[in-house]
């Protein structure tokens, strides 16, 4: 059960998306090159919950919130939203009615606000857009509430973007995102170029909406510590692909993919035992990062190399913590192998 809602999975999902790929075309007329981002993601979030979408630069992260808000064309794949898929669906009436719905809150909060216009205008195009502006002094009430919603004063609404600090700026994207009254809000590392001691603030504010309007999350980010913070799910990204999922405190402390155990490896923690070895965690990365082929392939007892991985339940089924790799698959002479041997012992000692 998630920590922070009552029963998330037993309800129809607010947003899913199922085989998503994309796959990105590069060269002239006569070399073309294709690159695929995301290999057949299948992601759920439950109605007012919040998912955490973690891993490295260059996992698709961001490509697959992008698809997601229809920022970028997807290659194939369904994108559900209240059990619709959106991608069939008319492209304009589609677009007007999807963003209503779905939001999205960018990394940078200065490179998404015009630096030419206050911060009333802003609110004002969404409201006006979107057809909730209503009378001017409902539309007055309306901007002086979004900007109480956010933790700012409506003396703001007169500021530029540039009189506003980094966390101050992002509020305000965060108001801009709620003035549609959407139903999903993606977030894309929205604390990742704010100070320290103002990231908290943003967290506490998503999760107020969250808890206060029902407003379902995808929050994409590289610090484990905040996803542990906020997310009821963490959905590990590797290589365009989810390689591992689960309730947050329980895949956090207990991760299952060489990959997951890598991330959380990398996390400071003085509780850890054993002292740090450079050249191991070299080796180590490498070999999970490698491209080509799975680190365990030539493994005669996983056979990596033969089959694409499926998903296997790992721990406590109601932790519904899954991850897609080879060593939680028995083989069918030793069903007891892949459960029994340590995946970074194995790495490392090959």
């Amino acid at each position: 059960m998630s920590k922070h809602s009552e029963s998330p999975a037993l309800e129809a999902p607010a947003l899913e998306v199922r085989g998503l790929v994309k796959d990105f075309h590069s060269g002239g007329l006569f070399s073309r090159a294709t690159v695929r981002a995301l290999g057949g993601v299948d992601l759920s979030i439950g109605r007012g919950e919040i998912v955490a979408l973690v891993g490295e630069s260059g996992s698709g992260k961001s490509t697959l919130a992008r698809c997601i808000a229809r920022l970028e064309k997807p290659t194939s794949g369904q994108i559900l939203l209240d059990g619709t898929d959106v991608l069939k669906r008319d492209r304009f009436q589609a677009s007007r009615e999807y963003r209503a719905q779905v939001q999205m809150v960018f990394q940078d909060p200065f490179g998404s606000l015009n630096p030419v216009h206050r911060i009333e205008h802003f609110l004002t195009r969404s409201l006006t857009l979107h057809g909730n502006a209503g009378t001017p002094d409902q539309l007055r009430t309306r901007l002086d509430g979004l900007m109480t919603t956010v933790g700012l004063t409506p003396d703001m609404l007169n500021s530029y973007p540039h009189e506003l600090s980094g966390g101050q700026r992002q509020r305000v994207a965060i108001a801009r995102a709620l003035a549609v009254e959407p139903e999903v809000i993606l977030a894309d590392e929205p604390t990742s170029m704010l100070d320290v001691s103002v990231r908290i603030g943003i967290l506490n504010l998503l999760r107020g909406l969250r808890d206060g309007k029902g407003i379902s999350m995808l929050y994409i980010t590289h610090d484990l510590a905040s996803a542990r913070y906020l997310a009821d799910r963490i959905a590990v990204m590797f290589a365009g692909e989810l390689v591992e999922e689960g309730e947050s405190l329980d895949l956090l402390a207990n991760p299952a993919h060489p990959y997951t155990r890598l991330l959380v490896s990398a996390v400071p923690d003085p509780a850890r035992t054993g002292s740090y070895d450079p050249s191991e965690r070299a080796a180590l990365r490498a070999a999970v990062m490698e491209p080509a082929s799975c680190a365990y392939d030539g493994d005669p007892q996983q056979r990596c190399s033969s089959a694409e991985p499926v998903r296997h339940q790992v721990g406590d089924p109601a932790n519904r913590h899954w991850v897609r790799c080879h060593l939680y698959r028995p083989p069918a002479a030793a069903a007891s192998h892949a459960l029994a041997t340590d995946p970074l012992e194995e790495m490392v000692s090959a």
